[in-house]
């Protein structure tokens, strides 16, 4: 668990005021314990763009997303991290993969015998060993090379007060996982290394009741994997990455204020969960 978790607006807001609340109840004893390690997943693409706003014009509830990194061995702030986003739009769909579908054929892919997989939907058990670069040199999971849409991903670089600022929407889903946010921290700018990888999760009864409005509900049809179902939540401590969540406005159409904090160790090299994005659960990522 993080070492602290902003639960009201007014309490983030608070802290990026520069007030920064972190302890275990003792006066003059921090303790921050450091954000634990996710699988990359499939979609990752490493030519995102520095902004702040992602959205390319994509249809959803808006959402301004803010982090908070935070050095776990003390819990100041880290400034000048590169924090590295990237998440499906309401249709399910991740840019750079735009021809694959997630939620694969209606089979599921599957041939005599329930073996094998056809095309669309990522491989069973992430992606394979071979990695193919796409028209922006990033590179992506060897279904081919990726294309050249980046919408729905950015770097921001963290301020003094550790603090960065996405626009973004409420994202979608597709078979096999619960809905969720990709995040990379790299220590020192994008060119740093990278000392985090990770998801956020956003609240169920909010997602019930986005799941209602347009253009999610034209998804409806898809089953959407809860946070019980999803191995990533159940076996990598997703329950530790929640958002915390306030409306800006009136309407859903005000959209959301999402706040989370990353505590990480800024010289620390962790190792990838799993082997080529594999993680210890399966299915899509």
């Amino acid at each position: 668990m993080t070492c602290f978790h902003w639960i009201t607006r007014r309490g983030f807001l608070a802290a990026g005021a520069g007030v920064i609340v972190c302890g275990n109840g003792l006066a003059g004893a921090p303790l921050c314990t450091l954000t634990r390690e996710q699988e990359e997943g499939p979609y990752y693409v490493d030519d995102e763009k520095l902004r702040a706003d992602i959205t390319e014009g994509k249809p959803g509830v808006p959402v301004q997303l803010r982090i908070a990194v935070v050095d776990s061995r003390s819990c100041a702030p880290l400034p000048n991290t590169a924090l590295d986003i990237w998440h499906c739009d309401a249709s399910g769909v991740y840019s750079g993969f735009t021809s694959n579908s997630p939620d694969g054929p209606p089979d599921g892919g599957r041939g005599p015998g329930g073996r094998g997989r056809g095309f669309g939907g990522p491989p069973p058990d992430g992606p394979p060993p071979d990695f193919a670069r796409g028209p922006g040199g990033g590179r992506g999971p060897g279904r081919g090379p990726i294309d050249a849409t980046r919408f729905l991903r950015g770097v921001q670089i963290s301020d003094a007060k550790g603090l960065v600022q996405f626009a973004t929407v409420y994202p979608g889903w597709y078979a096999g996982r619960a809905i969720h946010i990709h995040v990379k921290a790299h220590i020192g700018s994008l060119t740093g290394h990278v000392a985090h990888t990770g998801q956020f999760f956003f609240p169920e009864d909010l997602t019930e009741r986005i799941a209602k409005l347009e253009p999610y509900a034209k998804r409806l049809n898809v089953h959407r994997t809860t946070q019980e179902e999803d191995h990533v939540f159940s076996e990598q401590h997703g329950s530790e990455q929640m958002v915390s969540i306030s409306r800006l406005g009136k309407s859903n159409s005000d959209g959301y204020l999402a706040t989370v904090t990353v505590a990480v160790d800024p010289e620390a090299n962790p190792k990838p969960v799993g082997v080529g994005g594999r993680g210890p659960g399966r299915g899509p990522r």
